[in-house]
């Protein structure tokens, strides 16, 4: 922040690129799917309007959360006044059948997994984490990451394959 106040464009992009992810985290657990984009994009904006209020003396942890939180109760004052739709009595529900099945399917393929394979995969195919956002959290390296899910793909494919129940 102290480059970016001093004008060095970079660091105020890689910044805001880091203030993001995790402003993504913070308001995922706070707020409803559709809500957290906006509040992200609220916030955003805060820190480049308020840039030149943070004071290099303190932290910048506390000076951000300070922001967020004040914009996630914003966002939350406007969810409380907005009118909430009725819900016709008529309204077609889905079978989920086939996402039930589809599910524990894919554990049991996964249960035949080493378990950093089956974690590789889990984080990176099914939760959309990067390849070093899984490397952090699991304490391998990339090259590790990426060769246990290019195996555990490879083992999935031949489980499918030798498997008669799985359509």
């Amino acid at each position: 922040m102290v480059a970016a106040q001093d004008g060095h464009g970079g660091a105020y992009r890689r910044l805001l690129g880091e203030v993001s992810l995790w402003l993504q985290r913070y308001f995922q657990r706070r707020l409803p799917p559709g809500e957290v984009e906006d509040a992200v994009q609220e916030v955003l904006l805060a820190i480049h309007r308020r840039r030149h209020t943070y004071d290099p003396r303190h932290p910048f942890g506390p000076w951000l959360a300070a922001i967020a939180k004040n914009k996630w109760i914003d966002q939350l004052r406007v969810l409380g006044r907005r009118q909430a739709e009725d819900l016709s009595e008529d309204l077609p529900v889905g079978d989920h059948e086939t996402s039930v099945i589809s599910a524990s399917v894919l554990a049991r393929l996964l249960d035949e997994l080493r378990p950093a394979q089956a974690q590789s995969l889990m984080l990176v195919k099914l939760r959309g984490h990067t390849i070093e956002e899984t490397s952090q959290e699991t304490g391998l390296s990339a090259s590790a990451v990426k060769m246990n899910i290019h195996r555990g793909l490879a083992r999935l494919a031949a489980l499918v394959e030798s498997s008669h129940d799985v359509e």
